[in-house]
């Protein structure tokens, strides 16, 4: 994967000298929701309020990020993706070079009273998901990058005779709406703190994060659009997203900074 230490390379090479402009200038952020819904609006207005440059962002879908990166007018400045598509951009001109972001997790959800099953390990996690009502999950026709690796995992054999059904929107959020009954499950991704031990969190209606060995986790970067209009807020915006001052900030809304 030699292209990727490149792209890295070039994009540290990028972000370092470049400074930020005075207030009145403008940079607009294009962002799955994964992203924008996990750190990128609070880091944002943190941003704004110690530089005065306006952010705007616009959250996309996985299915037309790519198209809108390369063609959409106002083109974005700051682009952010998930690593393999933002590798796609690099290759094909349509970002500058890039830098990993951080990990967000899939992870299991339950009914506040529910008691917390152990899922660290894989049988643990399919007898848990065997023993609910239904396993809610993002309906893959979204076209939710997070959504097609739900279900292709409810599609795994050693995953037979779970009850999953598909929704419209987030499992978490339909089991705090009252969707499903006390035994209902739900797989989404986590936006809030989170380890490993799946330790709890204050969450009541999270369990945690998914083995690892099964990979449900969705690794992001970020980098400068080729067709950026402000290239160096744009990367002064990307050095204070990644800095060690917002680590927490992403950390409180599920994201692990590498």
């Amino acid at each position: 994967m030699r292209w990727v230490w490149v792209a890295l390379a070039v994009s540290t090479a990028a972000y370092v000298s470049a400074p930020t402009s005075a207030a009145a200038a403008e940079i607009r952020v294009i962002s799955p929701g994964v992203i924008s819904n996990s750190g990128l609006t609070e880091v944002a207005a943190a941003f704004e309020k110690k530089t005065g440059v306006k952010v705007t962002i616009q959250v996309d879908g996985m299915g037309t990020i790519m198209n809108d990166v390369r063609t959409q007018t106002p083109a974005a400045d700051v682009v952010m993706l998930p690593m393999d598509l933002m590798g796609t951009m690099a290759l094909s001109d349509g970002v500058t070079g890039f830098t990993p972001l951080g990990r967000a997790e899939i992870g299991l959800f339950k009914k506040p009273d529910a008691p917390r099953p152990d899922v660290t390990s894989v049988p643990k996690l399919i007898a848990a998901m065997k023993a609910a009502s239904v396993v809610f999950y993002t309906d893959p026709a979204s076209g939710s990058m997070q959504a097609g690796m739900s279900g292709r995992l409810l599609q795994r054999a050693d995953f037979a005779g779970i009850k999953g059904q598909p929704i419209k929107g987030d499992a978490e959020p339909a089991l705090k709406r009252g969707d499903g009954d006390a035994q209902a499950l739900g797989l989404g991704l986590i936006h809030d703190p989170h380890n490993p031990g799946n330790s709890e969190t204050g969450n009541p209606y999270l369990v945690g994060e998914l083995p690892a060995e099964l990979g449900m986790h969705m690794d992001m970067a970020t980098g400068i659009s080729t067709r950026a209009a402000n290239k160096e807020n744009a990367a002064a915006f990307i050095r204070f997203a990644i800095s060690p001052e917002m680590r927490g900030v992403w950390k409180t809304k599920g994201i692990a900074r590498y």
